[in-house]
């Protein structure tokens, strides 16, 4: 039987992210061979990978990765706690995701993760996934992604809160140089911060115009001061307010967030570093991604969870 060293048990931990006991137990049942312990550990970590399916990842990062000035791919990636999206072996997993991405054609999640993965071709992006549950212990989920490809134009891209947000800005224009590339990443820094829905009103489907209208409508019934109005004054009243509802879902309506006047909107501003550059420059789209977003949150109680496993 091998002798089983500190050493060993330090380098297997470092190799695999799994606890230290758990790396005692796998050297001494492979008799020290480190890759059979290693893989014991995937073999174990992959079992309870199964167990942790019914557990909700609504915490996590978004990755942004670029190709030239043409392509690029966001990602979201979540995992059960922020101490995890925290951990640098998780954000190297998530970035390699991104990159993975970026590279990819596939139409759907199912497709792209059944790909090869982009750090080890003899295995799927399905298969490098339950590793990394195996490795981190706690379950894992590539929510989703979203390639952009400019046909003819650029993209640009915006990360905010160490991953929170991940924004990619994707334009038209015949001048790419750094005034305008810097223009279109305060243009995704705006996506960002103000979350709108549109890039213009033209953008907005007529039905979400129209059950605007019928909620305003219905405010405006319940608002004493408009009783008794006249129709006329009643409908401008819904337009007026509709109006201003789209101002704010449209990015181009909105107000620029670095308006030194505090008066000027986004279309203004692309049209001013349109017209200092010669450019012909419009946002075509834009993808915003936040962490969790539409996602149940898990409710911790560390201190009950802490006592529960002493008492266990």
């Amino acid at each position: 039987m091998a002798e089983i060293t500190a050493a060993m048990v330090k380098e297997l931990r470092e190799q695999t992210g799994a606890g230290m006991m758990d790396c005692k137990k796998a050297l001494n049942e492979t008799n020290g061979n480190m890759e059979e312990a290693v893989e014991v550990l995937r073999k174990n970590g992959q079992a309870k990978a199964v167990k942790k399916e019914g557990r909700i990842a609504a915490e996590g990062i978004c990755r942004i990765a670029v190709k030239g000035d043409s392509t690029a791919a966001v990602v979201e990636v979540n995992s059960e706690t922020d101490f995890v999206a925290k951990n640098e072996t998780f954000q190297q997993f998530v970035e390699a995701v991104a990159r993975q991405a970026v590279e990819s054609d596939a139409p759907d999640m199912d497709a792209f993760q059944q790909e090869p993965w982009i750090e080890d071709s003899s295995k799927t992006v399905k298969d490098a996934l339950v590793d990394k549950i195996a490795v981190i212990g706690e379950k894992l989920s590539i929510r989703r992604f979203e390639k952009i490809v400019a046909e003819d134009g650029c993209v640009v891209s915006y990360v905010h809160g160490g991953g929170r947000i991940g924004v990619i800005v994707d334009a038209k224009t015949n001048v790419v140089n750094d005034a305008v590339k810097e223009a279109l990443t305060n243009i995704a820094m705006q996506v960002a911060a103000l979350s709108p829905k549109y890039v213009a009103t033209s953008d907005v489907p007529e039905e979400f115009k129209a059950h605007e209208k019928e909620i305003i409508a219905a405010q405006i019934a319940q608002d004493p001061k408009m009783a008794g109005k006249p129709e006329k004054v009643i409908e401008g009243a819904v337009a007026g307010r509709l109006n201003k509802e789209l101002k704010e879902v449209c990015l181009l309506e909105q107000v620029y967030v670095k308006a030194e006047d505090g008066k000027q909107t986004v279309a203004q501003y692309l049209a001013q570093v349109a017209k200092a550059n010669g450019a012909d420059l419009q946002v075509r789209r834009f993808v915003r991604f936040e962490t969790g977003e539409g996602l149940e949150k898990k409710q911790e109680d560390f201190a009950a969870e802490v006592a529960a496993q002493m008492n266990a």
